[in-house]
Order: C-alpha cells, then sequence, then structure tokens
C-alpha cells in the first residue's frame, strides 16, 4: 500500500544532486562502411539514426556543492596531503632520497589505470619491459602509460592542449599502430560499447570530432581557475575528458594522468602520485555509473567517487610504502651483515631496486653515474647480500631482481583485484 509518509521519507534520504549543466544530444544518421569487415546483415542493423553527446560549458559554471559532500571531500583531501607528507618522511628516514618511491609509486598508479582499461601486467613483466623492452604485449602498453604520466607531471604547472595532446603522444607514440596519430586528436567518431559497426544502441557516443577542439579549449580554461575546491574540479575535468573522449585510444589512461597532473600542478600532492586509479579499480562499476550520471547533469556520484577513491589511495598506498620501506630496511641490514663499507656504491644502488626491482649492469651504470665495471660490482654486493637474485646467465644479459620487492607490488595489484 502507497505510505505518503514512506515516500517523504524515502525523498528526505536521498543525497542532494551537485548539479551541472546536462550533456545535450544531437541526432544524426550512420551508415557502416562497406569496407569488407561486416557483412550485409550487420550492416543493415548498424544503419539508422543514433545520438552522440555535445557536452555544456563548463569553463565558467558556478559549482554548489551540498555541504555532506563538501565535507566528505574536504576529508578526502587531507588525507592525499598526509599521504603525500608522511610517505615522503617515512621513506626518507635514514637518509633515503625521495626519486626512486616517487617512481615505483608512479608506476603501480598507471598499473592501476591500465587496469581499468583491461590492460593487466605482472609486476615482474612491467620492470623487464621498462629494463630493455623485452617483454611487448600489455607490458609495452603500461609502460606507455607511465610515460603518459611522466609527461603529465612534467607538465603540471602549465595545463594547456598541446600538453595533453604531449601526453597522449608519450602513451602511443612508440606503437607502430599510432605512428601519425598518437598526440592527434580524432578525426572520426568514436563511441562506448555495443558494436565497433556503428554507434546505434552504445552507453556513450562522443562528439562530433569537429566539435572536439572547442570542447577541449572549455576544458582547459576549466582546469586553470583557481577558485573551485581541487578534488572536486579533479573529478568534473576528468569527467568532461571522458566525455569529449578527445582521441581515439587512450583516453581513459590520459584522463586519469590529467588528474595527477592537476592534483600536483595545484599543490595537492607535491610529491607523490597517490594511487588514485586503484580506488577506481576497487569498484569500476561505480565509476562508469558516475560518469554517465554527469552528463545527465548530476556530479554528485563522481564527486562520492572521487572522495572514496582518494581516500582508497591514501590508506592502501600508504600501506605499500610502509611495506616496500620494511623492504629495504631489512636490505640495508643485510649489507651491514656483510658487512659492506659505507662508500661502496652498492648502498648507492639499494634504494634503486625498489623504482626498478629487475636490474642490469647498464641500468646500474646509468643510475649510479659508474662505469660498468664498477655497477657490475654493486650488483655482485646486492647479490652476495642477498638482496638480488639472478635470474638470466651468461656474460651478456645478465639479469638480477629483487624477488620481495616484485612479490609486494604483486600483492598490491592482487588486494585491488580482490576489492
Amino acid at each position: 500500500m502507497y505510505s505518503a509518509d514512506a515516500a517523504a521519507s524515502a525523498a528526505a534520504r536521498k543525497p542532494e544532486p551537485c548539479a551541472v549543466p546536462a550533456a545535450e544530444l544531437e541526432e544524426h544518421y550512420w551508415t557502416p562502411s562497406d569496407d569488407g569487415y561486416y557483412s550485409r546483415t550487420a550492416r543493415r542493423k548498424a544503419s539508422g539514426n543514433y545520438c552522440s553527446t555535445l557536452p555544456a560549458s563548463i569553463a565558467r559554471i558556478s559549482l554548489t556543492i551540498p555541504a555532506d559532500l563538501a565535507a566528505d571531500l574536504d576529508e578526502a583531501t587531507q588525507q592525499l596531503v598526509a599521504f603525500d607528507a608522511r610517505a615522503a618522511e617515512r621513506f626518507t628516514a635514514g637518509g633515503r632520497t625521495l626519486g626512486p618511491l616517487s617512481a615505483v609509486l608512479l608506476r603501480t598508479e598507471s598499473t592501476s589505470s591500465s587496469r581499468i582499461e583491461n590492460l593487466t601486467v605482472g609486476a615482474r613483466r612491467l620492470a623487464r619491459e621498462s629494463l630493455d623492452g623485452s617483454q611487448g604485449g600489455n607490458a609495452a602498453l603500461v609502460v606507455g602509460n607511465v610515460r603518459a604520466m611522466e609527461a603529465a607531471l612534467e607538465f603540471a604547472e602549465n595545463l594547456s592542449e598541446e600538453n595533453i595532446l604531449a601526453m597522449h603522444a608519450a602513451l602511443l607514440g612508440d606503437s607502430e599502430q599510432w605512428k601519425g596519430r598518437a598526440g592527434r586528436y580524432r578525426d572520426q567518431l568514436v563511441w562506448v560499447g555495443v558494436s565497433s559497426a556503428g554507434p546505434r544502441g552504445a552507453s556513450h557516443v562522443a562528439p562530433q570530432p569537429e566539435q572536439v577542439p572547442g570542447c577541449m579549449a572549455d576544458l582547459i580554461e576549466f582546469i586553470n581557475r583557481d577558485d573551485l575546491p581541487i578534488l572536486a574540479q579533479c573529478a568534473i575535468a576528468h569527467a568532461q575528458f571522458e566525455t569529449i573522449h578527445p582521441f581515439i585510444d587512450g583516453n581513459g589512461r590520459v584522463g586519469r594522468a590529467l588528474i595527477h597532473a592537476m592534483l600536483r600542478g595545484k599543490g595537492l600532492t607535491p610529491t607523490m602520485t597517490p594511487p588514485v586509479s586503484a580506488g577506481i579499480l576497487h569498484d569500476t562499476a561505480r565509476y562508469f555509473d558516475a560518469l554517465t550520471a554527469f552528463r545527465e547533469g548530476d556530479a554528485r556520484p563522481i564527486l562520492e567517487c572521487f572522495s572514496s577513491a582518494a581516500r582508497y589511495a591514501a590508506r592502501t598506498g600508504m600501506e605499500l610504502i610502509d611495506t616496500l620501506s620494511g623492504i629495504l630496511d631489512d636490505d640495508a641490514a643485510r649489507l651491514h651483515a656483510l658487512p659492506l663499507r659505507r662508500n661502496a656504491l652498492g648502498w648507492a644502488l639499494l634504494p634503486h631496486v625498489v623504482e626498478q626491482p629487475v636490474v642490469n649492469a647498464p641500468y646500474a651504470a646509468r643510475v649510479l653515474g659508474a662505469t660498468p665495471a664498477s655497477a657490475t660490482r654493486a650488483i655482485a654486493q646486492l647479490e652476495r647480500a642477498g638482496v638480488l637474485v639472478k635470474i638470466s646467465g651468461g656474460r651478456r644479459g645478465r639479469v638480477w631482481e629483487e624477488r620481495r620487492v616484485l612479490e609486494a607490488l604483486d600483492d598490491y595489484a592482487e588486494m585491488i583485484r580482490r576489492g
């Protein structure tokens, strides 16, 4: 039986939306190309009217965030700030430098971001691909994502259309498939879901290609505002980017790299790359639903998604840092037990096995600024202490790994996957 009181109670419990301008829908007609890939039946089914999205302008929107959500975002923001400071403090204890930790967090975030696109790779294969390019496949694609993230952080102080194009070039520029197209806006229609034959029935059809430059200029103007809560601004900018889908491929990975460029450039996480994508990967269905709600005019779900992802990143990221730092402490104790004199190059190499847990002599020579012979001695010192284990033999092509670091990174990825 209908109860007015029950209906009123349910309405009272419904969270207050965070209104943003809804995207518009434009009707078009689609005819699949007759290129031999699709049967006449498939082409006939794919032909017909469809609606593409025209994103609303957000450059000058006035954003009113409900009080409860604003408080939640503020708390999540403070957790990210605390994570950045605590991570730096934890890892630099004992005189270690931040570079290797910052690099492994960036790689962890890149791996999680790639997993959202169903690009999975274990820590060992990723480290080996980073070392010598020997793995290919998904490992090469994830390394491309690492480069896109590095480019995003490099451009954090000056986000522009040109720099976003450079992020895309860093992501896909090494792929033969994308020669001449990486780092360029798309010149064709793209859509999410259903069939490659056409956009009819797709869950999201991006704007027409000729609309992309104007949409991106509007987005950049929004990104460069300094009058909005930073985490909310990151969430809305990301959702708008994914709505625009400015590239043929790589939109999700570049869009998540953009989050970190904004967090870094606006001073929220000046030294570390918190694993925000791990938080998103924790509940991808919620993330994709939130993007849909944003296009329909309610930013609350994407703001809630980012708040949860930030909390998850701060908590689990710190757990990962504690684990890695503990491994390095134990490795240092092993070097002391040799004993190894304090000016030996093995000490200088030790922190780098977090950043690059699979190493060879050329890598060691590069990071140490040493001769190949000296680099080989440094590796031998870590091998003698039980820090590194040789995984390939012969005079040429010798490779060593720090297995406990690799296991810690794989354990973190598995924890995220289990949810």
